[in-house]
C-alpha cells in the first residue's frame, strides 16, 4: 500500500492544508487510538511539541481524538523529539507524539509517532493508520460514559528529560571552565538545552531562547549556523552547540567560529568509539549523503562505512537489524543506540 499522509518522517506539511488541519488531526487521534484499543483496554499516549502557533490547535485537536478512542492523554508542552521518545519508553506508555515540522519555518507543522519502545512506528502500523482514517469503521466505534480518555499535564516532564541526557555524560567529567554557546533555534530545547550544559558547569551563551511562536529556526539554530558562530567568535567561546526546531538534531561550531556538520562530527564520534572498543563491529551506520572523507576516516581506524536510503528512520532501522551502536546524517543527525532510540542533538 502506497501510503498518503505518512513520510520518511511522519506527516507534514503546510498548516491549513491537506492533512496538517484541525479537522484531520482529530480523525488521525482517533484512528491511532483505536488501533491502541485493540491491545490494551486503556492505553495512555504521551503528546509533546516544538513552539510553533500552530502547536497549540493541533494538540487540542489530537487530544481531543485521542479521548474519544478511549486513551488517555500526558501533555508536556514544548519539549524536545528525543524527550518525548525518551519519556513514552521509560514511563511505559503506549504511544508517544511529537507535534513539530522540524527545521521548516513556523507555517508549516508535522506529527511525530513513537512506539511504546521509543522508536518510530513501522511502516505496517503507518499503513494500517491511514487505512482507518481513510474507512467508516472508526465512525461506528466510539465509547460513551467512563470509556472515553481524560488528559492531564506532565508538569515535571522537561526535569525528568533534563536528568536523562545528564546521565549520559560521565560521571568522572565535567565542563566546568568550558564557554559554550547554545543555538536553541527558537523551538522544544529553548528551556532544556541551556540547562543540560549549565548543570554540566559549563558557561552557557543563550541564544535562540525566545520563542514567540512564528521565530522558531529563522535565521538561528542548525539550519542557520552563521549566528551561532558570530556569537562563538565575538565571545571568546570553546564550542557552539546549534539544535534545529524539535532539537534531535544539530550542528556544530568551532573555536574559530567554523562549522562542523553531522559527518565531522560522526568521525570524531566513530573514530574515538574504534579505539576504545566501543564501535560495534567497528561499523558507522551513514546515508549516501555522507562525504568521501568519513569512509576514509574509518578506513584509517580500520573501521567500516554502511550507508542506506537518506532519512533518520533508515538510519535506525539499519542500525536494529545488523547490531550496530553508531549512526547518523550530514545535516546533523545522530544516533547513539546505547543512550537513545532516536537522533537527539543534547
Amino acid at each position: 500500500m502506497s501510503r498518503t499522509y505518512f513520510g520518511t518522517d511522519g506527516i507534514r506539511g503546510t498548516v491549513g492544508q491537506g492533512a496538517i488541519t484541525p479537522d484531520f488531526m482529530l480523525r488521525l487521534g482517533h484512528a491511532v487510538g483505536q488501533v491502541l484499543r485493540r491491545a490494551a483496554p486503556r492505553p495512555t499516549v504521551l503528546i509533546g511539541k516544538d513552539t510553533r502557533i500552530s502547536g497549540y490547535m493541533l494538540e487540542s485537536s489530537l487530544e481531543a481524538g485521542f479521548a474519544s478512542a478511549g486513551v488517555d492523554v500526558l501533555l508536556t508542552g514544548p519539549l524536545p523529539t528525543p524527550g518525548v521518545a525518551y519519556l513514552t519508553r521509560a514511563l511505559r506508555l503506549d504511544l508517544g507524539v511529537v507535534i513539530s515540522a522540524s527545521h521548516n519555518p513556523f507555517e508549516d507543522n508535522g506529527i511525530k509517532i513513537f512506539a511504546s519502545d521509543g522508536f518510530k512506528l513501522p511502516d505496517e502500523a503507518e499503513e494500517e493508520i491511514e487505512r482507518l482514517i481513510a474507512s467508516d469503521l472508526i465512525d461506528k466505534q466510539r465509547p460513551h460514559g467512563r470509556n472515553i480518555g481524560r488528559a492531564e499535564r506532565l508538569d515535571d516532564a522537561p526535569g525528568r528529560y533534563v536528568a536523562f541526557v545528564k546521565s549520559t555524560f560521565p560521571q568522572e567529567l565535567t565542563l566546568e571552565g568550558v564557554r559554550i554557546v547554545v543555538d536553541a533555534a527558537h523551538g522544544a530545547a529553548y528551556r532544556v538545552a541551556p540547562s543540560v550544559f549549565r548543570e554540566l558547569g559549563a558557561e552557557v551563551i543563550s541564544i535562540g531562547v525566545n520563542p514567540d511562536g512564528q521565530n522558531i529556526n529563522r535565521r538561528c539554530g542548525a539550519t542557520h549556523p552563521e549566528t551561532c558562530a558570530h556569537e562563538v567568535v565575538k565571545k571568546k567561546a570553546h564550542l557552539g552547540v546549534c539544535l534545529d526546531g524539535d532539537a534531535d538534531r544539530l550542528i556544530l561550531i568551532d573555536e574559530r567560529g567554523q562549522v562542523v556538520d553531522g559527518d565531522a562530527v560522526m568521525a570524531l564520534c566513530a573514530t574515538r568509539m574504534i579505539r576504545a572498543s566501543k564501535l560495534k563491529k567497528r561499523t558507522l551506520v551513514a546515508t549516501v549523503m555522507s562525504n568521501l572523507g568519513l569512509e576514509r576516516a574509518l578506513s584509517a581506524e580500520k573501521g567500516k562505512l554502511l550507508r542506506c536510503n537518506v532519512g533518520d528512520r533508515y538510519v535506525v532501522e539499519a542500525m536494529r537489524k545488523h547490531g550496530y551502536n553508531l549512526g547518523g546524517e550530514q545535516s546533523g543527525h545522530l544516533v547513539f543506540l546505547d543512550h537513545a532510540t532516536t537522533g537527539d542533538g543534547i
